[in-house]
């Protein structure tokens, strides 16, 4: 839950690692009948470069400290075993292969309204890059790397919408490219006087111009919503307040676009066994298979598992959609994080305090591509470092496959990046169409480094299991200090237009509390 509390600066002080499984009788089986939740309200936009003349800057104001809620421990299972996949990032490793394009701060936390953490999240398009973070936005030409609109409060796009879509910023931001329909998809929860999720999907390509509005209730709070795009749907999932239970939804994407009022959601009740679900977000030219379903998946019930879960979604019959699993795969054991929760563990050096790991859920995306003669997925989570590092974090990275196309998923390949020292944590994946893979993180240790920003990846021909070296995107200066909050997500995401070069976003400390969002685009050599 994003709890609200306003305080001054001064006063915040692979293979076979494991036999199958067996899956807990309550996870046997997530279906349930689904229901459907109408939009409360509908409405288009002024265009954002009109709003964006007659909208003053973000105010600047005390700190707000958005918390996040901590949720149970849903492991059932721990097995005490050692790490099979971990790979030292301090041995000699083959150089990362890729040309650095733009490296750019974003707007810092001032900027963005004095709020701690910034969610930092962003998505290229055909022309135009969008940089979205608690509780404001910036709008890039792409091409030369210069602000268009920004930064400006999210709620901005939502003027005349009413409501507190128009009247307040809830966090917990999430902006999308739908590659397909060269339109902009983006989220906000809301909380202040009900439930609420606000939705926008623009009406061109053009991030700038006018959008299409939609606001659903829930009946408690949809927390840390992440959204994916598919053919038939616009795929959400959040964390019910409370239990913390995982919840799927499916958005009607058709009518979304076609500026229907009747935009209906379709969503699955919470299971006791969930949390922290990543729907599929397609990447590349080449859809899904006709008619596949989306494909959910989350940290399993044990330190050896995922689980991946299909949702079909039928909006003309909604009692025929179903949310069929969980797949339970085998992956090598790893050793959670922080005790297994998503506190604070995270060391800074130069007297800084510990920050949030988040190490108990898949850090978004869960990036989907359809290669034609396999279908992968890519994604990662915080983990503990395994034998001979005195770190604190690592990064546990996945690509799953199926193979041929439309089979079910497999775990292809994992690996545990740990260094000696260097705290690795904060992750996101993508592919190109090549099948290379980047890795962005955030770094720190307890001695010498502030929490900063480096990549890495692989390409297709490097053996199985193992990434390349490092590369710095921005060393930091200084430590955030007494406030913990960090994160809560980052976000890989690939250019539409040649399908190779990758935008990654991320936060650095550069000035205690305020904290700087930054934006770097890269390329893997052998992507033309």
């Amino acid at each position: 839950m994003k709890i609200k509390r306003a305080a001054s600066v001064i006063g915040l002080l692979l293979g076979a690692w494991l036999p199958l499984l067996t899956v807990p009788a309550f996870a046997a089986n997530q279906q349930s009948l689904p229901f459907v939740i109408q939009p409360d309200k509908f409405a288009v936009s002024q265009p954002l470069s009109e709003l964006a003349k007659i909208t003053p800057p973000p105010p600047h104001r005390g700190w707000l400290v958005l918390r996040e809620q901590e949720t149970p421990n849903h492991m059932t299972k721990i097995f005490n075993l050692p790490d099979p996949v971990i790979q030292d990032s301090s041995q000699v490793l083959p150089p990362l292969a890729v040309t650095i394009g733009f490296n750019f701060d974003g707007m810092d936390g001032e900027q963005a309204g004095n709020v701690i953490p910034p969610d930092t999240n962003g998505a290229v398009g055909d022309k135009q890059f969008f940089l979205i973070t608690n509780f404001a936005f910036n709008i890039y030409d792409k091409s030369t790397g210069k602000i268009q609109v920004g930064p400006l409060l999210i709620n901005t796009i939502f003027k005349g919408f009413g409501g507190q879509c128009e009247s307040g910023n809830g966090g917990d931001p999430v902006v999308l490219y739908d590659k397909v329909a060269n339109r902009w998809l983006l989220e906000q929860l809301e909380y202040s006087t009900s439930y609420q999720i606000c939705i926008a999907v623009s009406q061109t390509d053009d991030a700038t111009g006018a959008y299409n509005l939609y606001s659903y209730t829930f009946t408690g709070l949809s927390d840390y919503p992440k959204l994916a795009i598919w053919p038939d749907a616009y795929y959400l999932a959040f964390n019910f307040f409370g239990p913390g239970d995982g919840e799927p939804c499916a958005m009607n994407r058709k009518a979304m676009l076609s500026g229907k009022k009747t935009a209906a959601m379709i969503c699955f009740n919470p299971n006791s066994s969930d949390m922290g679900f990543l729907p599929s977000d397609v990447d590349g030219s080449t859809p899904p298979p006709k008619g596949a379903p989306n494909h959910y998946v989350e940290l399993g019930n044990s330190n050896t598992t995922l689980k991946e879960y299909d949702f079909h979604v039928d909006f003309a019959h909604p009692k025929k959609s179903t949310f069929k699993g969980p797949n339970t795969l085998t992956v090598p054991a790893y050793s959670q994080l922080c005790g297994g929760g998503g506190g604070a563990c995270i060391p800074e050096p130069n007297g800084g305090g510990t920050l949030d790991a988040i190490g108990d859920r898949m850090m978004f995306r869960n990036a989907y591509r359809n290669f034609g003669d396999h279908e992968a997925m890519v994604f990662s989570h915080s983990v503990a470092p395994g034998k001979g590092s005195t770190a604190v974090s690592a990064e546990r990275w996945y690509e799953l496959r199926a193979t041929p196309a439309g089979s079910s998923f497999k775990v292809y390949q994992a690996g545990t990046y740990q260094n000696k020292s260097d705290n690795y944590w904060m992750g996101s994946v993508a592919m190109d169409k090549n099948g290379d893979m980047a890795l962005g993180f955030s770094v720190d240790n307890s001695t010498r480094l502030d929490p900063s920003i480096w990549l890495t990846g692989r390409i297709p021909t490097d053996p199985l299991n193992q990434l390349e070296g490092t590369k710095l995107v921005h060393k930091a200066t200084s430590v955030q200090g007494a406030v913990n909050r960090w994160g809560d997500y980052s976000s890989m995401s690939v250019d539409p237009t040649d399908d190779c070069t990758m935008w990654y976003t991320q936060e650095y400390s550069d000035g205690g509390f305020n904290w700087q969002s930054h934006v770097v685009s890269f390329k893997f050599n052998g992507c033309q």
